[in-house]
């Protein structure tokens, strides 16, 4: 006697078994889990976002702007984990605090980025044609400037109109400036850089969109009529999710390395506030007295920067298999 089974259904005999499916992100997240790398980086990740947003409000923790001058560069003691500066602040809270600022103009930039790249590339890659044309060749214009010289006039030019909105918190809310001040001072920062961050990743989704669009569910989607904008963010985007994941988890140390590089040239993050680039900044200027205030910063720098590309290796093998050297 023949058992009719039904599709997905596993047949035995006599005994019908129900197969389970895998779906995309399980897969990817089972290929994750066997890279040892990506998942060591992932944890380091996790403890310095802990310690950066979480560990100054710990009690132990000082305050980074306190000035002691009687511990002015004094070394690293159970009183001062990483010693002090030479205006007496602790180091050790200082690097805490300055990751905040790096970690978030990492994000936030990135995102900003991320954003406005995806959006441009889809557009490009699905309209096509002239519109397609047109849209890379004022890419390949900002390709051809020079990215530092851009993002800094750019980050001069919204510098005034920061402070201004900045007097405009503090008037509505009746905060302090220096609470207000350490986040409002930042937007520059992320608008310069978000805003001409986006070239690479406008280009990757134009590739990837110019791709998909050629494939039969979405000829199935144009046929029963529904519109272009529809079919582009509902049905393109999602399959093209991968490598804007992927881009973004690499993109975020080169940004970060951008605020190092401006914030050690005196143009990102403005004192008292500091950041990871601030800090290396002054170690670099004392580092034949007192190295120490060099290599801490600098080791949980370098620490964020190799885990952030390590977990990109390991999402990018992730969610392209075909792309893993394996």
């Amino acid at each position: 006697m023949l058992l009719a089974v039904a599709p997905g259904v596993a047949s035995f005999p006599g005994v019908a078994v129900k197969s389970q499916g895998s779906s995309l992100w399980n897969d990817a997240w089972h290929r994750l889990s066997r890279n040892r790398p990506a998942l060591v980086s992932l944890a380091v990740l996790v403890c310095v976002l802990i310690a950066c947003f979480i560990g100054p409000f710990l009690w132990f923790v000082k305050n980074p702007t306190v000035i002691d001058l009687a511990n002015s560069a004094a070394q690293p003691s159970w009183e001062h984990w990483f010693g002090t500066d030479q205006l007496g602040r602790d180091l050790f809270s200082r690097v805490l605090y300055g990751g905040q600022v790096s970690l978030l103009v990492g994000l936030v930039a990135t995102g900003v980025a991320v954003m406005i790249g995806v959006i441009y590339g889809a557009v490009s890659g699905y309209v096509g044609g002239k519109v397609d044309s047109v849209m890379m060749r004022f890419v390949d214009i900002l390709f051809a400037l020079p990215f530092l010289v851009l993002v800094i006039l750019f980050a001069l030019v919204v510098d005034k109109p920061s402070s201004e909105f900045t007097t405009w918190v503090i008037d509505r809310t009746g905060w302090p400036r220096g609470r207000v001040a350490p986040i409002t001072t930042l937007i520059p920062l992320f608008i310069a850089i978000g805003a001409i961050g986006w070239l690479t990743i406008a280009r990757i989704v134009r590739a990837q969109v110019m791709s998909v669009k050629k494939l039969e569910f979405v000829e199935a989607a144009i046929s029963l009529g529904l519109s272009r904008s529809r079919i582009l963010f509902r049905h393109i985007l999602p399959n093209v999710i991968g490598p804007i994941i992927i881009y973004t988890t690499l993109a975020v140390p080169g940004i970060m390395l951008l605020e190092s590089v401006l914030s050690f040239l005196g143009l990102g993050v403005k004192p008292p506030n500091s950041s990871w680039g601030i800090l290396i900044k002054e170690g670099a200027d004392r580092m034949e007295i007192t190295p120490y205030l060099l290599l801490f910063p600098s080791v949980f720098f370098a620490t964020t920067l190799f885990a952030l590309n390590f977990l990109g290796d390991g999402l990018r093998d992730a969610l392209d298999p075909k792309s893993s050297k394996d």
